[in-house]
C-alpha cells in the first residue's frame, strides 16, 4: 500500500513527499546523496515549505530538482519546473537589457538619466545611467512611501521617487536602491519602444532558452506556479498581496524556474545573447569617489567566494527568496529558489557550491584584483 507524506511531517522535517513500498526491500543501500541531505537539513532548519535547485558544471546542467512543496494547500511537490518569483535576482536581466540598448546606440552609460527619461526631478540632473546600474546614484528606496495595494502609473512612481532626497552625492558611495532599477525599467520602455518586459522576452529570454521566464501576472494562468509563504508565529501564511503595477517594475518582478536560470547561465558561457564585452561591463565593480571599489557591478554582486572570483545575487519579494552564484573559473553555478519569505537561500547555495568543490578536490584559489 502506498503512503503519502503528511503536511505536518513536511513542515517539521523539511523533506519532500515520497512514495514508499513497505514490502519491497532494496537490493543494496543507495549511495549517499550529500547535496540532498544538506538541502533537507536546511529545509527543516529554516522551515522552508519548498525549493528548487539547479547546478551547472562545465557547461552542462547536471542537476535540477525540487524539494518540499510548491503549494501547501494542495500538497503540490516542488519540481525543477516550478515557477517562483525572482525577487532581485531579476535585476541582472534589467541590467543586461540596459547594456544592450546602450550598445544599440540609444544612449551612453555615462549620460545623465534626465537626458533620456522625461519627468525626472531637477535633483537628478547629475545622476548617470551607470550610477543607477551600480547602486551609486544616491537614490533612496521608495517602499516606505508606497502603498503596496495601490495601482501606480509610471509618472506617479517617478514623482514619489523624486520627492525623496538624495542620500549622498552621486558616485560617492554604494547604497542598494530598488528605486534605481524602477527608473532603469522606465528608461528601457521609453527608449526601446516597448514595455521593458516585452523587450526582455524578445532579446534575452527567448534567445537564451528561458522558456518559462516572464513578468509577474497573478491574473493569468501560469503552469507550475508556486505559492509564496511567510512565517507567522512559526506557522506558514500565504504571501501578502501587492498591486499589479508594483509587480511589473524592473527591480525584479519576474516569474522563472531553475531551468530558466540554468539556461541563462549556460547562455553566458556561450556568449549569446549577452556577449563577452557586455558581461565584462556587468562584472566591473563601481569605482567610488574616494577611489575604492564597490562590491557591485551592473546587476551582479562581484564579491569573491571563498577566495574565488564570483558573481552572485539574492532576491526577496512576496513570500519568495532566491540566490544565484556563478564561479567562472571553476565552471560551477548554483541557483536556489524558495517559497518562504525570510529564508536564506544563499546559505544553501554556498553549502552546495562548497560540497561540489570538495567532491572535486578543489582548493580555494586566488582572485585577480579588478583593474
Amino acid at each position: 500500500m502506498r503512503q503519502l507524506c503528511g503536511f505536518a511531517g513536511v513542515l517539521l522535517l523539511g523533506v519532500s513527499c515520497a512514495v514508499t513500498d513497505p514490502v519491497a526491500e532494496p537490493a543494496s543501500a543507495p549511495a549517499r546523496d550529500a547535496i540532498a541531505e544538506l538541502v533537507r537539513e536546511e529545509l527543516a532548519r529554516q522551515k522552508i515549505p519548498g525549493l528548487s535547485l539547479a547546478i551547472v558544471e562545465h557547461g552542462r546542467l547536471v542537476r535540477a530538482e525540487g524539494f518540499g512543496f510548491a503549494n501547501l494547500e494542495h500538497l503540490v511537490p516542488a519540481k525543477a519546473e516550478t515557477i517562483y518569483q525572482s525577487g532581485s535576482i531579476g535585476k541582472q536581466f534589467t541590467a543586461a537589457l540596459v547594456l544592450m540598448l546602450a550598445q544599440d546606440g540609444r544612449f551612453a552609460l555615462d549620460d545623465p538619466i534626465a537626458r533620456h527619461l522625461p519627468g525626472t526631478p531637477p535633483s537628478w540632473e547629475r545622476l548617470t545611467i551607470r550610477q543607477l546600474l551600480q547602486h551609486t546614484s544616491g537614490l533612496a528606496d521608495p517602499y516606505a512611501k508606497l502603498d503596496l495595494t495601490r495601482e501606480y502609473t509610471e509618472a506617479e512612481l517617478l514623482a514619489i521617487d523624486g520627492q525623496l532626497p538624495l542620500l549622498f552625492e552621486p558616485g560617492a558611495k554604494f547604497s542598494y536602491s530598488n528605486m534605481g532599477y524602477h527608473v532603469l525599467g522606465f528608461l528601457c520602455s521609453h527608449v526601446g519602444g516597448a514595455f521593458y518586459g516585452e523587450q526582455l522576452a524578445q532579446r534575452i529570454f527567448a534567445p537564451a532558452g528561458m522558456r518559462t521566464a516572464r513578468i509577474i501576472s497573478e491574473r493569468e494562468l501560469v503552469l507550475h506556479r508556486a505559492a509564496g509563504y511567510e512565517l507567522e508565529d512559526g506557522q506558514p501564511k500565504n504571501q501578502r498581496w501587492a498591486s499589479p503595477s508594483l509587480n511589473t517594475t524592473a527591480d525584479g518582478s519576474l516569474y522563472l524556474s531553475v531551468l530558466d536560470f540554468a539556461a541563462w547561465d549556460l547562455s553566458l558561457t556561450r556568449g549569446t545573447p549577452l556577449g563577452a564585452e557586455l558581461q565584462a561591463v556587468m562584472r566591473e565593480p563601481a569605482r567610488l569617489a574616494d577611489g575604492t571599489l564597490s562590491p557591485y557591478g551592473c546587476g551582479w554582486s562581484v564579491e569573491p567566494f571563498e577566495g574565488r572570483e564570483a558573481i552572485s545575487h539574492g532576491g526577496a519579494w512576496q513570500g519568495f527568496t532566491t540566490f544565484y552564484l556563478r564561479l567562472p573559473r571553476e565552471e560551477l553555478s548554483v541557483i536556489v529558489l524558495t517559497n518562504r519569505a525570510g529564508a536564506d537561500p544563499g546559505v544553501i547555495v554556498k553549502r552546495i557550491a562548497l560540497q561540489r568543490l570538495e567532491e572535486r578536490g578543489s582548493r580555494p584559489g586566488s582572485v585577480t584584483a579588478p583593474r
